[in-house]
């Protein structure tokens, strides 16, 4: 084999064969631009009653649950009433019911919307709220997934911040 040489913008590298002998072979140097983009629709909103919901950019379905703050407040969750799929709920209406060894709380919906999912591992095992309350995962603690009207996304971008939210704590 004979050594080449090509170069073409940002390629070539010296490596050596398996037999021994080096040869000049075409390799892409990777060539990486970082974007940074702000997306105001990737961090989860809250509201004054410790309820959260998550609203990915590009997409009109939420995720609701409450607290972290909410759920250690309310203690060992024994029971956790959810919502009628396909029923419409306005910001502010009782979407459901969390029983706890100390209290019983309600859910309220924080935006204007369309229940599309609930969270039916809460019936057998209502303990993920406390476990997990903040994450809307296959195995987290969320409540109800919401199909969000226009009206609901204008209701979501008055709501509070992680770091609002957290200064009202105090």
């Amino acid at each position: 084999m004979t050594p080449a040489s090509v170069r073409f913008g940002r390629l070539a590298t010296r490596i050596v064969l398996s037999t021994g002998r080096s040869s000049q072979l075409p390799v892409l140097l990777s060539c990486h631009r970082r974007f940074s983009t702000t997306n105001p629709r990737q961090e989860k909103r809250y509201t004054a009653d410790h309820e959260w919901i998550d609203l990915p950019r590009g997409t009109t379905i939420g995720t609701i649950g409450i607290t972290t703050h909410a759920a250690h407040e309310l203690g060992d969750v024994v029971y956790v009433e959810l919502p009628s799929l396909s029923t419409e709920f306005s910001a502010g209406d009782i979407l459901g019911a969390i029983e706890s060894v100390k209290s019983a709380s309600d859910i309220k919906t924080p935006v204007t919307g369309i229940i599309t999912a609930v969270n039916s591992l809460l019936e057998e095992k209502p303990s993920i709220i406390n476990a997990k309350p903040e994450e809307g995962g296959a195995d987290g603690g969320w409540v109800a997934k919401i199909e969000v009207t226009e009206m609901g996304v204008t209701e979501w971008e008055g709501l509070m911040t992680e770091e609002e939210y957290k200064a009202s704590l105090n």
